[in-house]
């Protein structure tokens, strides 16, 4: 399982880091930290299984609908 921001969409809000704070967080600027390794797609590694339901949760709580999990 991967996780996929776009981070055109993506507007900060940070629903994602309280439902998966194993993946998600915010900078000392109140950004999702992803910003700083990617402009406008990130794309994570291969993650554990075990973080599907968290990330789930994040994907379906997310504001913009700016996150995606790939397979």
């Amino acid at each position: 399982m991967k996780v996929v921001v776009d981070l055109n969409k993506c507007s900060d809000h940070g629903q994602c880091v309280y439902s998966a704070p194993e993946i998600f967080s915010l900078d000392d600027r109140g950004e999702l930290s992803f910003r700083a390794l990617a402009k406008d797609v990130y794309r994570s590694g291969e993650l554990d299984e075990s973080l599907r339901d968290s990330v789930e949760e994040a994907a379906d709580i997310c504001p913009m609908q700016a996150i995606e999990i790939e397979d």
